[in-house]
């Protein structure tokens, strides 16, 4: 407990506490107390509730078709088959991979002149030839939610599938002597039980991708979630002026974001952590 004290919560405590001053890390930059005034600009600041609607757009959209495209592997998986555990190793090549190489990987692959991506999409005569893919901010933020579903995906039926191994087969037995379908043994069996599993894969995911950054950091700058965009106060306003405090307040908006997603998640599916 002392040890989550010191790297969990003590940060979180002081980073609350910073939200409240204005305050800089520029030397000769007076920490004044403001009260809630970083969390009233917040919301009068475009360039943030913009970042906020795109960190809001790329998890309900990505973690959604993670999940889909998670249980439906999970389920493959879980199957007997021939080669069935060289499969279950290579499905987990995308996310073993690093996200700073997958991310500059698809980044080239999306290039208008030489990738590959691009040139079977103007094949396909879906896209204009010569469509720069990571310019315009919807085609950037679709290609950028593809490349994190490609990657994390994996993760998702990883998760998915410990759940559905704990699931006695005794179960499906006594379901298919009873007459029940599959998709009724799908609702009825396999979906209540697995609900706990289901709930901590979407919690991961969901803390991952509200505070995602790297991916859109590398791929494209110029759409910002409200990491990206936090970086740039934390980093870069910061040491000229006394922005620290107002990137803290980012910081628990963040947290707190997270936090109702949580509860949220918890609350629908019935779940008693004991």
């Amino acid at each position: 407990m002392l040890a989550i004290f010191i790297t969990a919560f003590f940060p979180l405590l002081k980073t609350f506490w910073d939200s409240f001053f204005s305050f800089g890390l520029r030397p000769g930059i007076l920490k004044r107390f403001i009260g809630f005034d970083n969390y009233v600009r917040l919301f009068h600041d475009a360039r943030f509730m913009t970042s906020l609607w795109n960190t809001l757009i790329f998890t309900l959209i990505s973690v959604t078709l993670e999940f889909i495209l998670g249980l439906a592997t999970a389920l493959i998986l879980n199957a007997k088959f021939a080669l069935r555990g060289l499969v279950r190793a290579a499905i987990l090549i995308p996310w073993a991979v690093p996200t700073s190489v997958s991310s500059q990987m698809w980044k080239w692959m999306y290039n208008d002149q030489y990738g590959i991506v691009a040139q079977i999409l103007y094949k396909l005569g879906w896209l204009a030839p010569g469509t720069p893919i990571l310019s315009e901010k919807w085609s950037s933020m679709m290609a950028i939610i593809a490349v994190d579903v490609w990657k994390t995906a994996p993760f998702m039926a990883l998760l998915l599938l410990a759940g559905l191994q704990t699931i006695p087969s005794e179960l499906y037995e006594a379901a298919r002597i009873d007459g029940a379908s599959g998709w009724k043994q799908f609702t009825k069996i396999t979906l209540p039980i697995l609900s706990p599993t289901i709930a901590v894969a979407l919690i991961f995911r969901t803390l991952d991708a509200l505070r995602v950054f790297d991916i859109f950091y590398i791929m494209n700058k110029s759409v910002e979630t409200l990491a990206v965009y936090n970086r740039h106060i934390l980093m870069d306003r910061a040491f000229t002026g006394a922005w620290f405090g107002y990137g803290s307040a980012i910081s628990v908006v963040i947290f707190l974001i997270i936090s109702i997603f949580a509860i949220i998640y918890m609350r629908s599916l019935n779940l008693k952590f004991e």
